[in-house]
């Protein structure tokens, strides 16, 4: 199947307009008609070959909203015309333990993600949803609340999995205190919701002007870190904290902010890596932890959640032609929270 989308075809290039082969759909596939898809900071890693893994030419996107155009004849989970979402993967072995507990994501053979993978076929590579259409596995295929606004949804399939899950694992309920680090596109889907879980939420920020909207989106407190003795008088205060920046940064001070056993959540996934003394740890039996976005029993619970509390990101949407753009001012900082690109525009 012909469809068409965006490519980066080298580290250095902007991406351009690429037509392909999408496979057809099987027996189990389901193929989407894409209507929007967020772009995370991954998508941006991805095309420009900063984490050293990129095969070209690359379709970055895996924030996918969509209608449901054509099934398989053995598919039982969506039907013809449904709203339906695409995250970070599309297969996995099924067999393994972490398949069979709805852990996709840890798959143990390793997950085809959306992109930047490998087709079961083993040879056809994965394109991701800066495109016009997609083919998936229905297992994959996750269903969007009808009263939320589909373009604000796009990002929920990574950026608010990326947050829901760890906040929920670690146990966050009403009064629990949390602090999210950063309030950029992963952030504000953490301040978002922790909030919606009944927890008290402060935002650490270095950009003092980010305090209103701190507040608006669900926080009761912001600390700019600007000032080292703003977090020496927040030692032992926090459940948990998340920390969503993307850049090399050291973890000391707020390490320690967290109560005796409270736990860092790491969910920015600098390249440059990050830096913490190892302390704060030892005394206090703190802990750091990393999270992959969620398998796809959880996926599907915080999109029921986000329904349920009416939960969408906030976004700037962007045609086709200006993806370049956006890329360069998600790399400044400079969007309110996340774009997402009109694909009926391809």
């Amino acid at each position: 199947m012909l469809t068409k989308g965006y490519a980066a075809t080298s580290a250095n290039t902007p991406l351009a307009p690429f037509a392909f082969e999408r496979r057809l759909a099987g027996d189990r596939d389901v193929q989407i008609a894409i209507e929007f898809c967020g772009i995370c900071h991954s998508d941006i890693h991805f095309a420009r070959n900063e984490w050293g893994m990129t095969t070209y030419p690359a379709v970055p996107g895996h924030e996918i909203i969509g209608r449901v155009v054509k099934v398989g004849k053995d598919v039982k989970k969506v039907r013809e015309g449904q709203r339906v979402g695409v995250g970070c993967f599309v297969n996995s072995c099924g067999k393994c333990g972490s398949c069979k507990g709805g852990h996709e994501n840890y798959c143990e053979v390793g997950p085809i993600m959306t992109y930047a993978s490998v087709e079961p076929d083993g040879v056809t590579p994965t394109f991701g949803g800066y495109s016009r259409d997609i083919v998936v596995d229905e297992h994959f295929v996750l269903s969007i609340p009808e009263k939320l606004d589909p373009a604000g949804a796009a990002p929920l399939l990574c950026a608010g999995i990326t947050t829901y899950s760890p906040l929920r694992q670690v146990g966050l309920s009403k009064g629990s205190r949390v602090a999210v680090m950063g309030l950029g596109g992963l952030g504000h889907m953490g301040v978002k919701l922790a909030a919606s879980f009944g927890a008290e939420v402060t935002v650490f920020s270095r950009s003092p002007e980010k305090e209103a909207d701190a507040r608006r989106l669900g926080a009761s407190e912001f600390v700019l870190t600007n000032n080292p003795a703003a977090l020496e008088a927040l030692a032992g205060r926090y459940d948990a904290i998340l920390d969503t920046i993307s850049a090399r940064h050291d973890l000391t001070a707020s390490l320690n902010c967290l109560k005796a056993h409270g736990t860092l959540i790491l969910v920015g996934a600098s390249p440059e890596g990050v830096e913490f003394n190892p302390f704060p740890l030892l005394f206090g039996g703190r802990k750091i932890v990393g999270s992959l976005v969620g398998g796809i029993p959880e996926t599907q619970a915080m999109l029921d959640h986000c329904g349920v509390h009416g939960i969408v990101s906030d976004i700037e949407m962007v045609r086709p032609d200006q993806i370049n753009e956006a890329f360069d001012r998600t790399v400044r900082g400079d969007v309110k929270y996340r774009f997402v690109i009109d694909c009926t525009k391809f």
